[in-house]
């Protein structure tokens, strides 16, 4: 019956239903080129994750230097301990860039005529896979950023009401204190210099253009998330001859195999890994946001080709904190949540 198998049992309000082998499919001869190039991209990813996983910031340094101007030594150990922050903080950027076109690649191949979305998952699920593998690393990331905030919030827990420090960290949308740190310090350390008439070495490698790209980038609450939608954005408007309804179709259709994988006991048995449950759960939040960020009413609409109510329910009967991270993306990530067309219901699921 193939990888991917219709669910003939729930065809619930038309909305299209499938089983997806997350685990287990392979590129036919049609998928291979396109899957090699984005095997190329993806072979990097958990080695972003485990150095962003390890990112401990010059905080102490950078204390010290502003405390002390004077101090030479002080003013070299904070500089070079920022230095090769900064270069990594540029392997995440440039990756981000790497994930953009391989993005763009996957929707070309999952929504070019004559095939529909529906068609194509099926034909293609190799390529679906990892179209799921981008959004998993993607929401992956993100919490990592997001989560290095709590970290620094735990401090002050005691001193501050819980519902302070949640208005707190959605007014700094939830950035993480140590990059923001680490690269302001640098920026201000080029341009004191360049004011001075110094040029330093690492401007080769991160120079003021490249710097003015990273701190936008960085200045998001989940920058790989906005680089993906941007980058699904981008792609709609420059198909004009393709209509958006491929690409909206595509993104439903991938929350709707998650959905029905995640609820229906006989599908979730089939996987060999429980991680691959928290896989399932990463992508459909993934897919509902690049949705809501290119559909013109976007996913909280009554017209909407996604089941929210029915997603954010399968995402609240999971252990809370595994998917507080994925709920914090739907409220704090997507574009329409907030709209008048929005249903209370929903609004209220959220809170």
């Amino acid at each position: 019956m193939g990888n991917l198998l219709k669910v003939l049992t729930r065809e619930i309000e038309n909305y299209p239903h499938f089983f997806l082998d997350f685990e287990n499919a392979q590129p036919t001869d049609g998928e291979r080129e396109v899957w090699n190039q984005i095997s190329a991209v993806l072979q990097d990813s958990e080695s972003m994750l485990a150095d962003l996983q390890a990112y401990k910031g010059a905080g102490q340094e950078i204390r010290d230097a502003i405390q002390n101007p004077n101090d030479i030594q002080l003013q070299e150990k904070a500089w070079n301990s920022v230095c090769p922050l900064v270069v990594r903080l540029k392997r995440f950027y440039e990756f981000s860039l790497r994930l953009e076109k391989a993005l763009q690649s996957l929707l070309e191949s999952l929504t070019c005529p004559p095939y529909t979305p529906t068609q194509h998952l099926e034909r293609e699920q190799a390529l679906a896979k990892e179209f799921a593998e981008i959004l998993h690393f993607t929401l992956r990331f993100d919490e990592l950023k997001v989560n290095k905030v709590f970290q620094y919030m735990l401090i002050f827990s005691v001193y501050f009401e819980p519902k302070l420090i949640i208005s707190f960290l959605s007014s700094l949308k939830m950035r993480n204190p140590a990059i923001q740190n680490d690269f302001s310090y640098y920026r201000r350390t080029i341009s004191r210099n360049r004011i001075n008439n110094m040029h330093l070495d690492i401007e080769n490698e991160v120079n003021n253009e490249m710097a003015n790209r990273m701190s936008l980038f960085y200045a998001e609450a989940t920058p790989m998330l906005k680089t993906l939608s941007n980058a699904t954005t981008h792609f709609v408007s420059e198909n004009k001859t393709l209509p958006i309804e491929n690409t909206t179709d595509c993104l439903s259709t991938m929350a709707s195999v998650c959905k029905v994988m995640l609820e229906t006991p006989e599908y979730r048995s089939r996987f060999t890994s429980e991680e691959t449950l928290m896989f399932c759960m990463r992508v459909m939040v993934g897919v509902i946001i690049l949705y809501d960020h290119v559909h013109p009413v976007g996913a909280f609409s009554k017209t909407s080709k996604i089941d929210m109510k029915g997603c954010i329910k399968v995402l609240k009967e999971q252990p809370p904190d595994t998917v507080e991270g994925l709920l914090n993306a739907l409220r704090f990530t997507t574009k329409h949540l907030n709209d008048e067309s929005t249903s209370k219901q929903i609004r209220a699921m959220l809170q």
